[in-house]
């Protein structure tokens, strides 16, 4: 079995979209997809917000996503929401949500307070947009052949998470 500790971005998953707790669009202001994986799954990754691209409906994304317990909250099962950094106009939950996670933001903490957290996720989404805008080496995984068709073979080396 594949460590935690061992599983380094690039990491590819791959889940259905379900209803979460609902802070994430109502008391955050971050609308969150939150994907359903097998809790064993979950635990494969290290805890804490990574960026990367989502596909949905034929187009890509870029996404920052948060992957643990959330302290702030106290939440004990361990959690995967992607929040993608484009504004829509319906719900998609059902969807089956495609994922190339490229690279680690930080590690899951317990804030001080709500605006604390807030800005904390803003300065995730500034740090996604930044690393995977056009011309940085993290901009061609937006076409990796894994978003249009996620399966495991097209995964090469990397870890398939589905």
């Amino acid at each position: 079995m594949v460590e935690a500790k061992d599983l380094q971005p690039p990491v590819l998953l791959c889940g259905k979209v379900v209803k979460g707790f609902q802070r994430g669009s109502k008391e955050l202001g971050f609308p969150t997809a939150n994907l359903a994986f097998a809790t064993e799954r979950r635990k494969l990754l290290k805890q804490g917000v990574y960026y990367g691209f989502c596909e949905l409906d034929g187009a890509v994304y870029m996404m920052a996503t948060s992957v643990g317990d959330n302290p702030h909250y106290g939440n004990e099962d361990v959690t995967v929401e992607v929040h993608i950094l484009h504004t829509f106009d319906e719900d998609f939950y059902g969807a089956t949500l495609p994922c190339v996670m490229v690279g680690y933001i930080r590690s899951m903490t317990k804030f001080d307070g709500l605006d604390a957290l807030i800005k904390a996720i803003e300065d995730d989404c500034t740090t996604a947009r930044t690393r995977l805008a056009e011309g940085t080496p993290e901009h061609r995984f937006a076409s990796h052949p894994f978003l249009s068709d996620p399966k495991p073979e097209h995964a090469g080396e990397l870890e398939v998470i589905l």
